[in-house]
């Protein structure tokens, strides 16, 4: 068994190890995080051709397997892997294009209404404070995958925005993936239901 009793640790107090594991305590504490190891090697890439966009590979998944949270006629909903918040998801079309602009009438239709949806069903859930909505238009414009287009629904609570992303470049997510997944893709069918309310009748 080690101890070290030296000035300067925490409470100046013994700290001892009962696995003898090598060692000396710091002033500093962990927040191990080893899923993130996925986007350190893997990181932000490109993807130009649709045979490996996970955007376009997704949907011939499970929905468990892919994140999916609903699908629709034209387009789709999936939780983002690397989300900002619990409950960030994305609007994908199933088609391999590029821009908003790229879209047909019928496909900006769906494309919209899944996300007013999907603000029906995170309010439903998770009762955030608001949202950001947003596009990023080709890789100059941030987009991460620029090649297949993509709106993010972001959920967002007072003091979401603390020092851990802006210091360290840390997000702490407070649910699991399955998690969030089984929660709104279950609110979804009741939560669309509601958005076909004639104008003027507040949401359920």
């Amino acid at each position: 068994m080690q101890e070290n009793t030296g000035a300067g640790y925490p409470g100046d107090a013994d700290v001892q190890d009962d696995f003898e594991l090598a060692g000396v305590p710091d002033a500093f504490q962990r927040l191990w995080t080893p899923h993130r190891m996925a986007y350190i090697k893997g990181g932000s890439q490109q993807f130009k051709d649709a045979a490996a966009c996970p955007f376009c590979v997704g949907p011939n998944r499970t929905d468990e397997e892919a994140l999916i949270v609903h699908r629709g006629a034209t387009c789709y909903v999936v939780l983002n892997l690397f989300p900002y918040n619990p409950g960030h998801l994305l609007v994908c079309p199933y088609r391999h294009i590029p821009e908003y602009t790229d879209l047909t009438l019928e496909e900006t239709a769906e494309f919209a209404a899944l996300t007013q949806t999907a603000m029906r069903v995170l309010r439903k859930v998770s009762n955030p404070g608001g949202f950001n909505l947003g596009m990023n238009q080709g890789a100059v414009g941030g987009a991460g995958i620029a090649a297949h287009l993509h709106q993010h629904v972001v959920p967002r609570w007072g003091g979401d925005g603390n020092f851990f992303p802006i210091i360290a470049q840390t997000k702490a997510i407070t649910q699991t993936l399955d998690e969030v997944r089984q929660l709104v893709a279950e609110a979804w069918p009741a939560a669309a239901e509601s958005g076909l309310a004639p104008a003027g009748e507040p949401d359920a």
